[in-house]
């Protein structure tokens, strides 16, 4: 890939042909895996994936420093590509926020309407106590059988494109919106009922009640458990695997309709690749998606301690 970087140069400035100049580019796979020590040098050439020329090469260059390692920030610019030494996250992150926004808007209005109704305005009878049940079960299902639902649901009646943001979305949200509505229910019933009833006495409706009194009271454990369930849909593969989502896309999706990996896609897809210079990439690509877990329990425990109200 370095010759196609290096043509690509040449094209840019053509006034490069004929002088001399210094330009970095990125050492192949199998270059890499000698420089690490991943091949032994002492093989003879028939054991090893590199020629005797090619290792005279490297040693030479090494002579005159002319090899380096380096932070790469690359990592975070480039999409996907088949060669590892340029093959990088911008894509799998573009994907994973796209498909995290339809999740979002999918999920956080539906599950905080079914909290507050079941909570506050449904009856207490065997069909709520049925439907309680249910929603803590789903909660609990392998979130492969999300996947199944949606590609038999999104993909096969809707006809919705696989491998699509939207489609991935639409899968996370069935799987997040159970706990969503069991941490939006646990949140409006440890608002004070004492504050209901002020706000009833005081000639509010039901309504006004809820959505003036009880909605605000329970913002901050709303807020932990949306973050902490979108969080919970960034890590899973196991649905998108299901609708698609496996396939080697190398552009960025520009829409919630364009095929994307996202990130954790990616990151398997890389995990099973036999190049052994992907094995470097697969681990930076976790750390990236393990920071990013972080921020977003970090942000779900300062909003908590923020907004959170003791009575």
């Amino acid at each position: 890939h370095a010759a196609y970087q290096l043509y690509e140069r040449v094209l840019e400035d053509p006034g490069l042909i004929g002088s001399r100049a210094e330009y970095w580019l990125p050492a192949s796979d199998d270059v890499h895996n000698v420089i690490q020590g991943v091949v032994d040098r002492s093989l003879a050439e028939d054991d090893r994936v590199i020629t005797d020329q090619a290792l005279a090469w490297i040693e030479s260059l090494e002579e005159n420093g002319l090899i380096q390692s380096g932070f790469a920030w690359d990592l975070f610019l480039r999409n996907d590509s088949a060669d590892p030494e340029v093959a990088g996250i911008f894509a799998g992150v573009i994907g994973s926020l796209l498909m995290l926004t339809v999740t979002l808007l999918v999920s956080l209005p539906l599950g905080v309407a079914a909290a507050v109704y079941l909570e506050e305005f449904a009856p207490k009878n065997t069909l709520t106590r049925i439907i309680d049940v249910n929603i803590r079960n789903l909660a609990a299902v392998p979130s492969i059988v999300f996947g199944l639902l949606a590609l038999a649901v999104f993909i096969r009646v809707f006809g919705m494109p696989r491998s699509s943001p939207l489609v991935g979305g639409l899968a996370l949200s069935l799987l997040v919106l159970p706990t969503m509505i069991i941490a939006a229910r646990a949140a409006i019933a440890a608002v004070p009922p004492s504050l209901r009833t002020a706000a009833l006495e005081l000639g509010a409706s039901k309504m006004q009640t809820v959505t003036k009194v009880v909605l605000p009271n329970a913002l901050p454990g709303i807020l932990t458990g949306t973050i902490i369930s979108i969080a919970e849909a960034l890590g899973e593969t196991a649905p998108l695997l299901m609708i698609g989502m496996i396939a080697f896309v190398v552009d960025a999706p520009s829409g919630f309709l364009d095929p994307a990996a996202p990130l954790p896609v990616q990151i398997y897809t890389w995990s099973t690749s036999p190049e052994r210079a992907f094995a470097a990439k697969t681990a930076a690509a976790i750390i990236v998606l393990l920071f990013i877990l972080f921020l977003m329990n970090a942000a779900a425990i300062y909003l908590r301690d923020r907004v959170q109200k003791k009575w």
